[in-house]
């Protein structure tokens, strides 16, 4: 751990970045956090002012510091709306990083990231072995959603509604790939991500089963690490860059035109984090930078690679769309996946209400604030609803996670699906 003098000298790097917030409030008008607190620690612009103030004053109260840097959903739409082009999201991040050099981290998440995370073979083990038994803790509350309930009082789990472990993982049903390309000419490698690997395995068959209809060549290899966006979101900077390099020494032994994901989060943690937050060597930081220009979400690839159209039949689902944070406010991407929707044979689309704003999870943020985290995700369910859908898409399986919580506690009867399940569902 760092003492407290090196930690200040650590901020004090971060001010060239930190002069740049000019205060005007804007970040004010569109974090979701502080619509529902209206407190100027939880906004930006307060944040930012913290920092820079600890940095000078030789960091009276880095306790307090550190609670504040980590009430923050990282959603990133400060960052999309601020007229200074400050780069919040890697300021906080670097912070946090700062706060854990000098805290340490917690035996808990020291734990599951050093002991789980970069052991994939035994991460997979422990979760399927979780999978057997999980019946024996949990209840299914929703059966359309698949929601299910702790059966006993837990301090982490709540009153949540959340999806359980998938009987089969991805990695089990589909191992591993290489195919050669077909009628498109493409090939791609496809990241799967924890959350579709072991709670939503369907989105990434759904996403195997589009490429294969249109003609594209996969490279998927086994033994896939998680992309490290909860190590990096805590400060935890020696096993992000583990992370990458045993994802890199995977994908390196394959050819492929793109790297496709159908998680929003881990398609901008590989563009936007993997090449920006590595520490380590400069031949790996060339290799991440290539990587990333070659990075898309699956519907932006499908669109703007593969030309795929919206069709003329009309549908008879009703759906609407959720904007995942990191698609939208990190990647600047909402065209695409609306019109992936609107190629899905059967589905007439519909807008919702505020459809860009943030859904409430924010990863570790629903752990340690699900109270926060609920009412910003009932404002979500409260559109969703009036939008009069009966089904709702998103690209992002947290998001998914989140939403299913908050529409099976209001007994909504909507669907929960990612675009790319609809998408493979019309597929003939």
């Amino acid at each position: 751990m760092a003492d407290i003098h090196t930690l200040a000298s650590m901020l004090k790097e971060l001010d060239d970045q930190l002069v740049g917030c000019m205060r005007c409030g804007m970040c004010q008008a569109v974090c979701p956090l502080f619509a529902q607190t209206g407190k100027e620690s939880d906004v930006t612009r307060g944040k930012l002012a913290l920092l820079d103030g600890l940095a000078s004053e030789m960091l009276k109260d880095p306790e307090g510091v550190n609670e504040k840097l980590n009430r923050c959903l990282l959603c990133g739409t400060c960052q999309a709306n601020c007229p200074s082009g400050v780069k919040v999201l890697d300021i906080f991040i670097k912070a946090r990083a700062i706060m854990t050099g000098y805290f340490g981290l917690s035996p808990v998440k020291k734990a599951i990231f050093r002991g789980m995370l970069v052991n994939p073979k035994l991460f997979n083990h422990l979760l399927s072995f979780g999978s057997k038994f999980q019946g024996v803790f949990t209840k299914k509350v929703d059966g359309m959603l698949g929601a299910s309930c702790a059966r006993f009082q837990a301090p982490v789990i709540g009153d949540r509604h959340f999806k359980s472990l998938a009987d089969k993982p991805l990695h089990k049903i589909v191992p591993e790939l290489d195919t050669a390309p077909g009628a498109s000419g493409k090939k791609v490698a496809i990241f799967v991500g924890c959350v579709i690997d072991k709670i939503y395995p369907n989105v990434g068959q759904a996403t195997l089963k589009a490429l294969e209809h249109h003609g594209v060549g996969v490279f998927m290899p086994a033994g896939q690490a998680c992309c490290g966006i909860p190590t990096i979101s805590s400060g935890d900077t020696n096993t992000f860059d583990k992370l990458i390099e045993e994802n890199l020494a995977l994908f390196e032994k394959g050819e492929f035109d793109y790297l496709i994901t159908s998680c929003a989060t881990c398609t901008s943690t590989i563009k936007e984090l993997w090449p920006n937050m590595y520490q380590g060597s400069s031949a790996n930081r060339m290799k991440l930078r290539d990587l990333a220009s070659r990075t898309m979400d699956v519907s932006q690839f499908l669109v703007d690679v593969l030309g795929v159209e919206p069709c003329k039949v009309a549908g008879n689902e009703t759906v609407t769309y959720h904007d995942p944070c990191h698609l939208k406010n990190s990647l600047g991407v909402t065209a695409q996946p609306r019109t992936i929707l609107k190629a899905s044979s059967g589905c007439e689309f519909k807008e919702m209400a505020e459809a860009g704003t943030c859904c409430g999870s924010g990863g570790s943020f629903n752990i340690a604030h699900y109270e926060l985290s609920k009412k910003i995700g009932n404002r979500k369910a409260d559109n969703i609803i009036d939008s009069g859908a009966t089904t709702v898409a998103t690209s992002c399986p947290a998001c998914m996670m989140q939403i299913t919580d908050m529409l099976s506690h209001k007994k909504a009867g909507v669907q929960v699906k990612h675009v790319m399940e609809l998408y493979a569902e019309g597929l003939r």
